[in-house]
């Protein structure tokens, strides 16, 4: 095993002021996602009826929230470059079950995560309500994968996804999988699709570990959500827009998955 997947951010110690933001951050937090939870379910009854799988109205809901989630953990959002959409989907570096939240707050899309993920407490009633692609990542389940792949493409829908498969301390860029790049590549896609490479960097507080924003290996998510509750002081993230990359350009999905890469890993640096 690789020595950062062993290592650990060494435990911090709780004080009283950590403790009484936590109390008041969570509070806030509730009302924030669930208020907006129940806004969204309810102009889905409208949006439903009307425009079928299309979603016009909820996704401005959705960002609002993830920034409001930002501000209430302190975390200041820095942009370079600008999203495109249209066509155009996106894949990131996965640091950690944050970056949902930045990503929506800095754009709007639609994310393609792991099966796992419609099971987690609160992250995953999000995710379902959002409008999130689930998949299975197994070699047997890519047809399928690039089949739902390609029916959200065809509704229009901008997609974001995390192609390393995996989150990481956000201290380097693992190699890309490139399964789900096979959808763009298709006979009917590859003309008219994008991709967006993304470089996503937390800088943490002065004084604490750099890899506070990581949530990697098998950390315990309450955990690591506790402590960046009682954090008084919010860090910075850092995205990097870069120029689209067109399908058309590459021959295979290898090729294609390589190029994001490379372009993600050097906004990194």
């Amino acid at each position: 095993m690789s020595d950062w997947l062993e290592s650990r951010i060494p435990p911090g110690r709780v004080t009283l002021l950590g403790i009484v933001v936590a109390t008041l951050r969570i509070m806030i937090l509730v009302l924030v996602i669930y208020g907006g939870l129940v806004l969204m379910m309810l102009l889905r009854v409208i949006e439903i009826p009307l425009f079928g799988a299309q979603r016009p109205v909820t996704p401005f809901i959705t960002q609002s929230v993830c920034k409001l989630t930002l501000m209430i953990f302190g975390l200041r959002l820095r942009l370079s470059g600008r999203p495109i959409s249209g066509h155009t989907s996106r894949v990131c570096n996965h640091v950690s079950w944050m970056d949902v939240f930045v990503l929506n707050a800095a754009s709007r899309s639609y994310f393609v995560a792991k099966s796992e993920v419609s099971g987690w407490l609160v992250i995953g009633l999000l995710a379902r309500a959002t409008g999130t692609v689930f998949i299975t990542r197994k070699p047997q389940e890519v047809n399928a994968q690039k089949n739902m792949l390609e029916q959200r493409l065809n509704l229009g829908h901008d997609l974001t996804f995390f192609p390393e498969g995996t989150s990481t301390d956000g201290m380097r860029v693992l190699p890309f999988k490139s399964a789900l790049f096979a959808a763009f590549l298709t006979e009917k896609f590859k003309p008219s699709s994008k991709l967006q490479p993304i470089s996503l960097r937390y800088q943490a507080p002065t004084g604490q570990d750099p890899r506070l924003y990581g949530w990697w290996g098998d950390m315990s998510f309450v955990q690591h959500f506790l402590r960046l509750l009682a954090t008084p002081r919010g860090g910075d993230v850092y995205l990097t827009y870069h120029e689209a990359l067109c399908a058309t350009d590459f021959f295979s999905r290898k090729d294609l998955a390589q190029a994001c890469h490379a372009k993600v890993l050097a906004g990194l640096h």
